[in-house]
This record gives structure tokens, sequence and C-alpha cells, in this order.
């Protein structure tokens, strides 16, 4: 085992026993938390990214694009429907690696004119387009299925199926361009699905879809993508505490409090 190994195993033993430190804040929201070091060296050198779903402080958008900067990356375009935190998030960015290009754009993620256009910018901007994270996705409705509406269902998969598929559309078209700093076509193309979409149980059913739409599609875009360099993946996280995840976070906590006043 290599040095760096050896401190990454080590960093991690010593989280499960003492917690992971409090990081402090930037301006309003709080920075991210670093468990052990990288244990290669920069991995996405010269790189052009786009990362959907980012504006939640505790997202997982918001941490990848930190180690796409942090691991190299030329530019890093942070995307989301919602604004709010977006400006926040390319000033701490700029001010932890000045030397990578962060663009904050807001968007629908299931709107196809909006994903082509922040496409069409990178191109124009870098003349490639390198990985596209197509994290940006919402909850559902928690209710069950008798009771969620036609319109409700297509909400959930507009946001959830067609947003990674739009996104992988569009990347797929943009990585195939070379150019004197691509001389090849290649790309990967990342889509953020759950373990719901590969075994649900009392999940919502519309999230459950549309999560298993994504492994399908990632399964599927790769198949006809094979000979052409682009790779494209499916992520399937378990249940993650983010800005979407946080109301049944805290509801656990409360239990878990009134609980333990009970057994006192």
């Amino acid at each position: 085992m290599t040095a760096v190994a050896k401190r990454r195993l080590q960093a991690l033993s010593q989280q499960l026993v003492e917690g992971i430190p409090d990081a402090g804040t930037f301006e309003n929201i709080p920075r991210i938390r670093e468990v052990a070091p990288d244990s290669v060296g920069p991995r996405c050198k010269g790189k052009v990214v786009i990362v959907t779903g980012t504006n939640s402080p505790i997202g997982i958008g918001r941490a990848s694009a930190h180690q796409f900067a942090r691991n190299g990356a030329k530019a890093v375009f942070i995307c989301d429907f919602s604004s709010t935190y977006l400006d926040v998030h390319k000033r701490e960015l700029e001010s932890l690696y000045p030397n990578v290009d962060i663009h904050a754009r807001q968007f629908d993620a299931g709107n196809e004119e909006q994903v082509k256009a922040v496409v069409d910018e990178a191109m124009q901007r870098y003349g490639r387009l390198d990985i596209m994270f197509a994290n940006a996705g919402i909850v559902g409705q928690p209710k069950i299925f008798t009771e969620i509406t036609g319109d409700d269902f297509m909400k959930t998969m507009e946001t959830n199926a067609k947003g990674p598929f739009l996104a992988t559309k569009y990347a797929a078209l943009a990585m195939q361009t070379t150019s004197a700093s691509k001389p090849y076509p290649s790309g990967s193309i990342i889509l953020t699905a759950s373990v719901a979409g590969l075994r649900s149980n009392a999940g919502s059913t519309d999230y459950s879809a549309s999560k298993a739409a994504v492994v399908s599609l990632a399964q599927t875009c790769a198949f006809q993508l094979a000979g052409t360099g682009i790779r494209v993946n499916a992520l399937c996280p378990g249940v993650v505490e983010t800005g979407m995840t946080k109301g049944m976070y805290d509801m656990a906590r409360a239990t878990q409090v009134r609980r333990r006043r009970s057994a006192n």
C-alpha cells in the first residue's frame, strides 16, 4: 500500500471514530468538508465540464463541481433551475481555484433549448466538451401511486428522465467534435440515477420509475456510442443527505430525539 493510500485509510478510520470536523462557512453556506486527500494526481486537467443540479449548498452537484475544479478542469459550468446560491458557489470556486473558469447558468434541465444553449456555449468558448454530469433531479410525489395524477407523474419524468436524455443527446454530439486541442472524439457522460431505479419498494412511484429510466438510458446510449470514445454511466446512490432529502433527515432526527427522551 502506498503512503498516500495509507493516509487516506487513516483519515477514513479517523472519520468513523471522531466524525468529520466542521469546515466553517463561505459567506452564507457551509464549506465542503473533506475526508481525505486525493490518492492520484489531477484527473481532469484541461477538461471542460458541465454539472447540473448544483444549487443546493449540501448537494451532490456542488460537491462534484468542487472535485472537477480541484482536479484541474479548464472550465466548469455550474447549472440549476434555482439560482439562489449559484453566484455564491461561483465566488467560492473562483476563490479556491483561480485557474479554473467558472460559469454559473440558471436553466431548466428538462428544457431542450436551454440544455442545448449551455452545451453550445461551452463549445463556442472552448471548442470542446469533455464531461457532462446530469445530476439535476426532484424528489417526486410523497403519495401512493393511486393518488398521483398523470400530470404529477410526467412532471417528475420531465426533470428526472427527460433531463438526462437531453444532456446525453447534446453532450454526445459535442464530444464527437474534434479540434486542435482534442484530435479524437472522447468524453464522459454521467447520469445520477438511484438505487430506487434498480430495486424500489416503499419509494415514491414516479421517482423510482424516473430513475429506472435513467439506468436504462445510460445502458442504451452507451451501447449506441460504442467506438466513439464516449462513455455513459449511471450513478445509483443510496440515501444521501442533500437539499432534496433534508426534510426526511430532519424528520428522522426529530423522531430519534423523541425516542431518547421517552426512554429517559
